[in-house]
């Protein structure tokens, strides 16, 4: 018994190829034996009231589908053209660029992230070992590189020469904010007969990834632009994780470590930490659940007060007084609005809304507080930021930073444009770059990574 899926032909001229599948054998019984019916109220349960089934939850009552690919579903023999899907990564059959007439450029563009090195050098590897690629370039300090008033010149990358950096953090190419002018870094490209453009940066980066490959269009030309995201806060969407963000919680973990044990050290201590995180919590709730030493984290995605028998100070002074001691995580885009809001026409050199600083503004406050409840305190208080961004990629992030790169590269050589690398639900796929950017990922308050964070710390579902 067999069943049949459709591939799309490869171009014009081409026909769709019928492909035949074994018809998989019925599927395992999955039903999960119970001890009888549940009849007393959780605790939890004040936890689970609001939930409902989101791509961050999945509800009690719903289920979670055994096949996630196209041709699971048509081999089960169900209905599956209606379905949306993502083109899988990977090398194809046939390619658009001819290798030895091929020329790379590789950018790197905003902020540091572990892993930069490591994409870099698998970009040029696979390149040059299995297409044959005879030169690679990098570009100079971002999107500036491109542009001739800056001055920077191009670095031609070899296996050689890449060999070794991933042993060190930050970018060996440099880096830079802001956007350029796309007809000045078209028309660099077209001097340096470039074929195939490699951005590594997040969705400013992206935008202007972007415009670029427009300004391409309208010229006519024929140049590839694949990304590589990067962010260190996870906050690109269709991502299950960017690169260089287990490198970045392992390390924040380390902070938070660092905070409780100088806080258990003194009387009544507290150990005040501020991570990464300007609109999304995700370092802020994976470090702190990896340590477990936290009673309180904070995040953009969920408000709090800080006064009131149930504000975030008085929880704090009932920790001390249970404890001796108190640790408060706190990402960086946490409580903007108790500083007055975000000024929308502040704005950095990557266009981001300047943020009020919540950490020391947050220290003073706890310090007032117990000064005018009379309770002695020392506050410790940890911002290991930079620290963080520096560092070299976890084993882990430079796996994942090594795939990522030969999936742009697969990409790139078969002519496809205009779209980044990801791994979305343990899959390498294509994405385009206006979904992209198209929203921010961010902690779901009603998810089951906030619900854990709450487990971890047992501070309220919300402060006030």
């Amino acid at each position: 018994m067999s069943t049949a899926y459709t591939e799309e032909p490869d171009g014009p001229g081409h026909e769709a190829t019928v492909v035949e599948l074994p018809r998989l054998e019925p599927p395992p019984d999955l039903t999960i034996n119970t001890l009888g019916t549940a009849r007393i109220t959780s605790p939890m349960a004040p936890l689970l009231d609001a939930t409902r089934t989101t791509e961050h939850y999945i509800n009690e009552n719903d289920r979670v589908l055994l096949d996630d690919t196209l041709s699971g579903i048509s081999a089960r023999g169900l209905a599956a053209d209606q379905l949306p899907g993502m083109e899988p990564c990977g090398p194809r059959r046939k390619i658009f660029f001819d290798p030895a007439k091929t020329r790379a450029a590789i950018v790197t563009c905003g902020g540091l992230c572990p892993g930069l090195n490591d994409v870099i050098a698998g970009i040029v590897r696979t390149l040059t070992y299995h297409y044959r690629v005879r030169r690679v370039v990098g570009i100079r300090n971002g999107y500036q590189g491109f542009v001739a008033r800056y001055g920077h010149d191009v670095v031609d990358l070899t296996p050689e020469s890449v060999r070794d950096i991933a042993t060190d953090g930050g970018t060996v190419l440099g880096t830079s904010r802001g956007p350029q002018d796309p007809e000045e870094i078209v028309d660099c490209l077209e001097r340096l007969h470039v074929n195939i453009l490699f951005v590594v940066g997040g969705d400013g980066s992206m935008r202007g990834a972007m415009q670029i490959a427009r300004t391409i269009a309208d010229r006519g030309l024929l140049i590839a632009v694949v990304g590589i995201p990067k962010t260190i806060d996870n906050d690109i969407p269709y991502i299950d994780q960017s690169f260089g963000f287990q490198t970045a919680f392992s390390l924040a973990s380390d902070a938070i470590r660092a905070a409780q044990v100088e806080a258990k050290s003194t009387a009544g201590g507290i150990g005040l930490v501020k991570l990464m995180g300007r609109h999304s919590g995700f370092i802020a709730c994976y470090a702190a659940l990896a340590r477990s030493g936290a009673d309180a984290v904070l995040i953009p995605e969920v408000p709090f007060a800080l006064d009131g028998e149930q504000g975030l100070l008085a929880h704090v002074r009932r920790r001390v007084r249970e404890r001796g001691h108190a640790v408060v995580v706190v990402a960086e885009g946490a409580g903007q609005e108790l500083l007055g809001g975000v000024d929308e026409d502040a704005r950095d050199a990557s266009g981001n809304a300047r943020l009020h600083d919540i950490g020391p503004w947050l220290r003073r406050r706890i310090a007032d507080h117990f000064s005018d409840a009379g309770i002695e305190t020392s506050i410790r208080y940890i911002d290991p930021s930079y620290a963080i961004r520096s560092v070299p990629a976890n084993p882990y992030d430079s796996v994942y930073c090594v795939r990522l790169s030969q999936a742009a590269v697969h990409a790139a050589m078969s002519g496809r444009t205009e779209m980044v690398v990801g791994r979305y639900r343990r899959r390498f796929v294509h994405i385009p770059m206006h979904v992209a950017v198209s929203r921010r990922n961010q902690v779901d308050p009603h998810g089951d990574l906030w619900t854990a964070v709450l487990e971890s710390t047992g501070q309220p579902v919300r402060f006030g």
